[in-house]
């Protein structure tokens, strides 16, 4: 096994310094003269493990202010799970099938634990939202900030917050990939239709009717993803 490079290594004792002093996103880094003597590390490794921490959105280096714990959030995730798949597709294998797939899978076993819980304030917003979409239906398309909206309100009484930026990541990476490749969904208006399903299936508390009208939702994307092979069983 071959071992850490200097910067790896930086990288490593960076992460521990913030680990052991406890620091929040925002709060301040030391200098690259303190990291140099408090780690007892190069000034060149220091600078490459901040620029590789900083594209981990781990730290956010702030020109002429200093070095500070970045917002820790999952968009360099988002960014290569869509680059992925987009190589994957191009290549003709089934990336987008598979990223499908996956934010299927996730989605389908949360409902159940969200149907017969949600609290009437949480289903009066998802009613709201679903009254959006069928507006932006009827002009043409779904904007996807509605669509985000509404996944995001419907798994918030979990209060999991991994979870909701993980689940993030996967919407933004599926729907990156799909809008450069394949263009928005092909009927607005059954898209609309779906989420409203969602959410009556909701309102009834049924798990299992909750659960297949979220497999239903992801129809639309397998007709267009239809060119692609799925993975064999």
């Amino acid at each position: 096994m071959s071992r850490p490079s200097r910067s790896e290594d930086a990288r490593a004792q960076i992460k521990q310094l913030i680990l052991d002093r406890r620091l929040a996103p925002g709060d301040p880094l030391p200098t690259e003269t303190e990291l140099m003597k408090l780690l007892d590390i190069s000034r060149n490794s220091v600078r490459e493990a901040l620029k590789a921490l900083q594209a981990m959105r781990i730290v956010d280096i702030r020109h002429g202010f200093g070095t500070y714990v970045g917002s820790l959030s999952l968009d360099s995730l988002a960014e290569g799970i869509a680059f992925r798949a987009a190589v994957r597709h191009h290549q003709g294998e089934a990336g987008l099938y598979e990223l499908m797939a996956v934010r299927e899978a996730l989605e389908s076993g949360l409902i159940s634990s969200v149907a017969g819980a949600l609290p009437p304030g949480d289903l009066a917003a998802l009613r709201s939202i679903v009254d959006t979409m069928r507006q932006e239906a009827e002009q043409g398309g779904v904007a996807p900030a509605t669509d985000r909206a509404f996944h995001a309100t419907l798994y918030g009484i979990l209060g999991n917050h991994l979870l909701s930026e993980v689940l993030d990541a996967f919407w933004s990476a599926m729907n990156q990939v799909r809008a450069e490749l394949h263009g928005g969904p092909s009927d607005p208006l059954s898209t609309w239709k779906q989420h409203q399903a969602i959410v009556t299936a909701l309102e009834t508390g049924d798990r299992q009717r909750a659960a297949e009208t979220m497999h239903r939702h992801f129809d639309d994307l397998r007709t267009l993803l239809s060119a692609e092979a799925a993975p064999a069983n």
